[in-house]
C-alpha cells in the first residue's frame, strides 16, 4: 500500500525524489504520513482538496478490499 501511495504522489509532484511516505501501524488503523518537497504541497492537495480526497478514497478502497485495518493519510508540512 505504501508503494502505491508513493507512486500516485510522485506522478503528481514536480520533485518526485523528495516524496517520503512513513507507515505507522496501530491496533485498528494504519496512518500514512506523507512528506513532499517545497512547493508541491498545493499540487498534492489540488483545487478544493480534490486530489487529496481522491488519493484518500483510493487508499481507503484498497485497504478495505484487503480487509482489516482502517487507513488514514496525513500530509506533513
Amino acid at each position: 500500500m505504501k508503494e502505491l501511495l508513493e507512486e500516485i504522489v510522485k506522478s503528481i509532484v514536480d520533485k518526485p525524489d523528495e516524496v517520503k511516505v512513513t507507515l505507522i501501524e496501530g491496533d485498528s488503523t494504519e496512518i500514512y504520513e506523507l512528506v513532499v518537497g517545497e512547493g508541491d504541497l498545493g499540487k498534492v492537495i489540488g483545487k478544493k482538496g480534490r486530489n487529496v480526497g481522491a488519493i484518500r478514497t483510493l487508499l481507503s478502497a484498497a485497504t478495505a478490499k484487503k480487509g482489516g485495518k482502517r487507513s488514514i493519510l496525513e500530509i506533513i508540512e
